[in-house]
Formats: C-alpha cells, sequence, structure tokens
C-alpha cells in the first residue's frame, strides 16, 4: 500500500478530494462525492490526469458511510491514508495557520459556527466522521481565513464600538487557500513584489488585494456575505435592509439568513437561476441585469482593493467562473479599460494564462485555483517528518 495524503474540501451538497504523497508535493489521485451523505450520492475516482478510474452509487446513507465509502475507493487504488487535511472556512483569530486537530482545537473551532453558520458546521462533520471511523489518524484543520491574518489594523475594523472589535467583531476574509494557492505562484509571473488584486469569482465569490505576496485587503470580511454579489448571496448590503425585513415584514433570524444565503444574488435579482452559465445563455432582461451587476460590482471591488494597496500591477481571475467564463473576464476587463487592461480577445477566448495584450500598460491572467493543493501542502509542512 502506498501512503497518502489526503486533502478534504467539505461543501453543502458535495465534498471534493484529493490524494497526495504523504509531503503534500504530487497529485495521486482526485474525487468527489455528489449529493455527499444523502439518498442517491454517488463517488468518482479520476487520476492525477484526469481519466476516469471508478464512479458508482453509493447505497448508505449519512456521511460516516460516505467517507468510509470513499477510504475504501483509495484503498482499491493501493492507497493508505496517513493523514487528513480539512478545508475550514473560519478560524477567527486564534488559528492563523493549520492546526492539528486535537480535543481542544475541535472545541474551540466549534466557537466560530456562530460566525460561519452554513459552513463550519459541514467541516466539523466531516472531521467528526473520520474521528469515528479512525481515532489515530492525523487530521489538520488549514483555514480559509489564516492568509488574512497579517492585514494591517486598519483593514480589520468596521466603524463600531471598540468593544465589539475586541470581542471579534472584526473583518476577516474568506478564500483565503484559493489566494495562497495564487500567492505561491506569483514568481512564475514575476509578480512575486507586486500588486495584484486576485478575483476568485464562483459560487462564492470574492476579491483580495495581495502585494509582496501578503494578503492586504479582502471584500469579503466578517462572514462570507459581505463584498461582491455571488449565485445566491447579495454581498455587501446596508444592514438598515436587514432592520427593515425584521420590523416591517416581520420576518425572523431563520428566514433572513434564508433570504441572504440562498434568495440573493444571481438568482435573487434574476429570479431564474443562480448559474452563470444559464444566465448568459438567457436573453431575459431580469439574466441581463444580474450578470451586469456581477460585474459591475467586481470592477467597482477592484477599484477599492487597489486603493488599499496605492496602486495595481495586475489582475488574476480564479475559481469556477473566473477561469471558465471569458464573457465574464472580457466584460470586467471593459470597465478597467481605463486602468490600462487592454484585453486580448484571442487569448482571452483560448483560455490562455495571460488575457492582455503583450503592450497592455497592465497585465490580466487567468490561473485555477489549488485548495485541495494548498492544503496538502500546509499540512506536509506542519507535520513534516511525522508523516515520511
Amino acid at each position: 500500500m502506498t501512503r497518502s495524503l489526503l486533502a478534504v474540501n467539505a461543501g453543502s451538497a458535495t465534498l471534493k478530494f484529493r490524494a497526495y504523497t504523504p509531503d503534500g508535493q504530487q497529485l495521486l489521485v482526485r474525487g468527489m462525492i455528489d449529493r455527499f451523505g444523502e439518498t442517491g450520492s454517488t463517488l468518482t475516482l479520476s487520476d492525477a490526469k484526469g481519466a476516469r478510474l471508478t464512479s458508482r452509487s453509493l447505497h448508505e446513507t449519512g456521511k460516516d458511510a460516505a467517507v468510509a465509502a470513499m477510504i475504501n475507493a483509495l484503498a482499491d487504488q493501493d492507497l493508505q491514508l496517513c493523514a487528513v487535511a480539512h478545508r475550514v472556512v473560519h478560524g477567527g483569530d486564534r488559528f492563523a495557520r493549520p492546526q492539528r486537530v486535537t480535543d481542544i482545537v475541535r472545541e474551540q473551532l466549534e466557537d466560530y459556527v456562530a460566525l460561519a453558520p452554513l459552513h463550519q458546521p459541514v467541516s466539523l462533520g466531516v472531521i467528526d466522521a473520520f474521528t469515528r471511523l479512525d481515532d489515530r489518524l492525523a487530521q489538520i484543520a488549514c483555514f480559509d481565513t489564516a492568509f488574512h491574518a497579517g492585514q494591517p489594523e486598519v483593514a480589520t475594523r468596521f466603524g463600531i464600538a471598540r468593544h465589539w472589535h475586541d470581542e471579534g467583531v472584526r473583518r476577516y476574509g474568506f478564500h483565503g487557500l484559493s489566494y495562497a494557492s495564487i500567492a505561491r505562484r506569483l514568481p512564475d509571473l514575476g509578480l512575486e513584489d507586486g500588486r495584484v488584486v486576485v478575483c476568485h469569482l464562483g459560487s462564492g465569490a470574492s476579491a483580495c488585494a495581495i502585494a509582496n505576496g501578503q494578503s492586504v485587503a479582502s471584500s469579503m470580511g466578517f462572514s462570507a456575505v459581505e463584498g461582491l454579489m455571488m449565485s445566491t448571496r447579495p454581498g455587501s448590503l446596508d444592514p438598515e435592509v436587514v432592520l427593515y425585513w425584521m420590523e416591517h415584514e416581520g420576518m425572523g433570524i431563520r428566514e433572513v439568513r434564508r433570504e441572504l444565503y440562498k434568495n440573493s444574488g444571481l438568482y435573487g435579482v434574476s429570479g431564474l437561476s443562480a448559474d452563470m452559465r444559464e444566465l448568459l445563455d438567457n436573453p431575459a432582461p431580469e439574466a441581463r441585469e444580474a450578470v451586469e451587476l456581477f460585474c459591475y460590482r467586481t470592477a467597482r471591488e477592484v477599484g477599492s482593493l487597489a486603493v488599499a494597496m496605492k496602486g495595481l500591477d495586475a489582475l488574476i481571475f480564479t475559481a469556477g467562473i473566473g477561469e471558465r467564463s471569458p464573457e465574464i473576464r472580457a466584460r470586467i476587463l471593459k470597465q478597467l479599460s481605463w486602468l490600462g487592461f487592454d484585453l486580448d480577445h484571442h487569448a482571452n477566448l483560448s483560455q490562455a494564462r495571460r488575457l492582455t495584450t503583450l503592450p497592455s500598460p497592465r497585465h490580466a491572467y487567468m490561473l485555477p485555483t489549488d485548495e485541495e493543493g494548498e492544503m496538502a501542502r500546509e499540512a506536509g509542512e506542519l507535520l513534516g517528518a511525522d508523516l515520511l
């Protein structure tokens, strides 16, 4: 059996996973469980190049059964787990680097459920499932907030009473594993000392200012709702809107949370779909308006983040929409053309790494995110000789 380090990225309905060599440097296989823990779930497994190895339905329900099926599928490929790295959305101001999950750390992570009510319980549930199956297995929590931990103090504050900030009501920033994976590759573009805005555009969307490889500011703040408009989340919203819903519409906390997380964004504005591909193909004016607002908000945020760095050298698109939608990239860059982005239409349509013309005053790029790879590298570095 070949020893491997597993990187697990759990969502509300899917669980993506990748197995690496124990140092986290070489990808061995990749897989996904769709409808994770639910009836009718399926498991697919592919090799490092994407060739399908297996695909099957999981007849048992529950997260424990799904995790067991994943471990067995890896064993069928002669892979034995030596550690598991988990994406954990919120590490608060307590965790600025990856942590080995102990009983104490697991208890502390529970404190952040209130700050990430839809994401944190999912990650903790997967950690618990692995613990129940094998409590000797090393598990490492890798945090989406950690990359932003070094932001200047002014970037972390809200304009509210000081005691609230001291109690943890502050800006944290998210999608940090994605941004860390991009920052790791900036030297390949000659931007290790540059001022870069990275747009992580997917179902969840955010943007981050990275200067000299470090996070300076982020569009997301206290929660994963703030900032850019997303598939079903509104992005930045006047808080009086929430008070209006509660005071004049009689909405309770559960209804408000559903409105913020499920009924807003592309889906809310269009009333048609949360899928950018479907909206781009739909001629309805509501669909066009939703797409226009998404691009407008993203372009505005790029300008704001450039101010935080006192300049801008390059722009990078990543994540599902950022990597796969030339139309959205073109619309955003058109709104930013005054900043010196001269789009190369052929390069953009052909999914090239550099999206702008060679003489363009500023360059824009498309880089695939690598959250699982970042988790594996972080876990490998943390455990070091323990895994070798």
